[in-house]
């Protein structure tokens, strides 16, 4: 079924978006059998658990950090991780800087917008994240590259709100890619819908989409 799923969502999604498969909890088996279906993009939210699949799959797959992350296990993975999503702080980019540079490469960052209107969903506010990409601190890191925002809506079937939630971030997003043009910072992805809201989250300026249960059935949460 992971195969059929794949090439339905590929076909329902423009060339210009690009599809992370979410991974996380999944067994090795059904990665394996999404590579075999031509998938290259993965997004784990447990950096324990990205590294042991690193580890053990094909090395041309990309590895994309999609949950909160914590400063101190940045080092686990910055040897090999492609993007990390869920940037939120400027302590943050400083530490994946100086772990990027132990391994004499250069990070890819996403910066988190806070745009659901629950409150358990880390993010920055849009002046938070203009105070990061103007500050001089952000100039002097040479070893990441923050190529846009992500943001995750409302946990809601308001079909108005979440497109106003996408909408509000694309918005900010389109202003800051004429100004965020540096050495380490050029926008150009937007990462918004999940399997419940891709579809809607393309419509209003997505150009990444984070799908999991929609390829790999429902998820089994570890206790």
């Amino acid at each position: 079924m992971i195969k059929e799923n794949l090439l339905k969502i590929k076909q329902s999604i423009p060339e210009n978006v690009t599809l992370v498969a979410v991974s996380k909890t999944k067994p090795i088996k059904d990665l394996q059998e999404a590579y075999d279906a031509g998938q290259r993009i993965f997004g784990e939210n447990k950096i324990q658990e990205m590294v042991d699949k690193y580890d053990v799959l094909p090395k041309d797959i990309q590895w994309h950090m999609i949950g909160h992350l914590q400063r101190n296990k940045v080092k686990y993975m910055a040897h090999f991780v492609d993007l990390i999503h869920g940037v939120d702080s400027l302590k943050t980019l400083k530490e994946i800087d100086k772990q990027a540079k132990k391994n004499n490469r250069i990070i890819k960052c996403l910066l988190q917008a806070k745009i659901a209107k629950e409150e358990t969903k880390f993010g920055l506010s849009f002046d938070e994240i203009e105070a990061i990409l103007v500050s001089e601190e952000l100039a002097t890191l040479e070893n990441i590259q923050i190529v846009g925002c992500m943001g995750m809506a409302t946990f809601t079937d308001n079909q108005q709100q979440l497109k106003e939630e996408f909408l509000s971030l694309k918005s900010f997003f389109n202003q800051q890619k004429l100004k965020a043009i540096t050495t380490n910072c050029q926008f150009k992805t937007l990462s918004m819908g999940m399997s419940g809201d891709f579809l809607l989250a393309i419509n209003n300026g997505s150009t990444m989409v984070r799908v999991g249960s929609a390829i790999f059935g429902q998820r089994n949460y570890n206790p």
